[in-house]
């Protein structure tokens, strides 16, 4: 396989065809998350700055029904949120998927409508799939987990010394899981396949491109999104600089001076670590179905295209 000819192609589909980079973003919905402290209460009563204080201490006076109905409220929001990230995530990586694929067969122009729609059809199978991955994953995690602190306690902890070599196999096998579900869920959307054929598509697919499968996640898995995220994150850096530097004085307008401008220069770059992160997410996508489309000869290798000078 001509691994350059993937990158480039890949580059020249996302670059051109920008509806894609709604869809990247969409895909990178899939990896919010949230947490909480039931401990609010107790950890900072008495202990808050003094123009903080007065709301806790209201809140400490309300109902309890009324405490338990707005923690109730925040489960639900979050457990919403969970639901609409997946879901757009899932659809956003669809829509890469057939969006590339259409390309490749010669379409010109992609319209967000038509493959968001299209996308559709795929989503059950496709959230299937990463759910029963998932569930497989957690459960054997679990088994082992159980396996060997039990094995530890009547070994009197020798089991759990001869383990810690096995932890090695812990990038490794992550690494053919995410490979893996990568090219099954490819194989369903491309090849139209149920979630258990996907699965199967995938791994044989992987199983006979090792060598081509550990070059493409060398140079997308470590290279492109390692280092494009960590050049996205850098601003971040910065950005909580001011905010640093005033908690580190004793003076409350520095302090406050600080924290209001990393919060203003953090809203005015999401916007655009939004966009340069969809931007990302869709050319790894679209150079994963561009791999799984040439080893599985589902199109040929599509020469780069350049920029012809007009004669004369």
């Amino acid at each position: 396989m001509d691994f350059g000819n993937v990158l480039s192609r890949s580059w020249q589909i996302i670059w051109k065809h920008k509806v894609l980079w709604i869809f990247g973003i969409l895909a990178g919905c899939g990896s919010a998350g949230g947490g909480g402290s039931a401990n609010f209460r107790t950890s900072y009563s008495g202990e808050a700055p003094e123009q903080i204080q007065p709301y806790l201490d209201q809140f400490e006076n309300m109902p309890q029904n009324l405490i338990i109905a707005l923690v109730i409220g925040m489960i639900l929001l979050v457990l919403l949120l969970v639901v609409i990230s997946i879901f757009l995530g899932t659809i956003g990586r669809i829509g890469l998927i057939r969006g590339t694929h259409q390309v490749e067969g010669g379409v010109f122009s992609l319209a967000f409508s038509d493959l968001f729609s299209g996308s559709m059809r795929y989503f059950w199978r496709v959230f299937g799939l990463n759910l029963l991955v998932g569930l497989m994953v957690f459960l054997a995690v679990i088994i082992l987990l159980g396996f060997f602190v039990v094995g530890s306690i009547v070994t009197l902890g020798l089991l759990a010394l001869c383990a810690i070599p096995l932890v090695c196999l812990v990038i490794p096998i992550g690494w053919i899981i995410n490979v893996v579900v990568e090219q099954s869920s490819i194989a369903i959307v491309l090849e139209d396949l149920g979630i258990v054929e996907g699965l199967n598509r995938g791994w044989q697919v992987v199983k006979s491109n090792i060598g081509p499968m550990i070059v493409m996640w060398l140079v997308l898995g470590l290279g492109v999104a390692g280092i494009g995220g960590f050049i996205l994150a850098l601003p971040l850096f910065l950005i909580v600089a001011p905010a640093v530097l005033g908690l580190m004085s004793d003076s409350q307008t520095a302090q406050g001076g600080g924290l209001l401008i990393a919060g203003l220069c953090f809203v005015a770059y999401l916007p655009v670590l939004i966009v340069l992160n969809g931007i990302l997410r869709g050319y790894i996508e679209t150079a994963w179905t561009l791999t799984y489309m040439r080893l599985t000869g589902r199109a040929a290798a599509a020469p780069v295209e350049t920029e012809i000078a007009p004669v004369g």
